[in-house]
């Protein structure tokens, strides 16, 4: 299995990134996507999930109407549009694949229900 993130870097206070996880070796429709974000000195946070058909999200309150999930099942991609950024949202941003378990499974915010992570890819907003 392999979670390959893509598209950090550096950008000023209000601009914009999307970033991109590219994932293979796994039977996608079988797992939720998420992304999350480590800040040095901080334990991972959650960012944002997504069903593989798009049709739930869930999004922490801190980026709700700035970024925005989606995913394209036929290219097997998760992407995540980050716009207004925020010198707080710097970090090292990793994407990560949670398997579904039952017919109840829902979308998760914990680091440690998650299977599969990719490498991570830095992003970092200058005042």
């Amino acid at each position: 299995v392999q979670l390959q993130a893509s598209g950090g870097g550096l950008v000023q206070a209000g601009g914009s990134l999307r970033l991109s996880c590219a994932v293979s070796g796994l039977f996608f429709r079988s797992y939720g996507m998420g992304w999350f974000r480590q800040a040095p000195g901080k334990e991972r946070e959650f960012v944002s999930a997504i069903s593989w058909s798009g049709g739930s999200t869930l999004y922490a309150d801190s980026v709700k109407g700035r970024l925005t999930i989606s995913a394209d099942s036929a290219q097997k991609m998760v992407y995540l549009q980050m716009n207004s950024l925020k010198p707080e949202d710097t970090a090292v941003y990793y994407c990560a694949a949670r398997r579904i378990t039952s017919v109840y499974w829902t979308h998760s915010p914990l680091p440690h229900e998650y299977d599969y992570w990719g490498q991570g890819t830095q992003v970092t907003v200058s005042s």
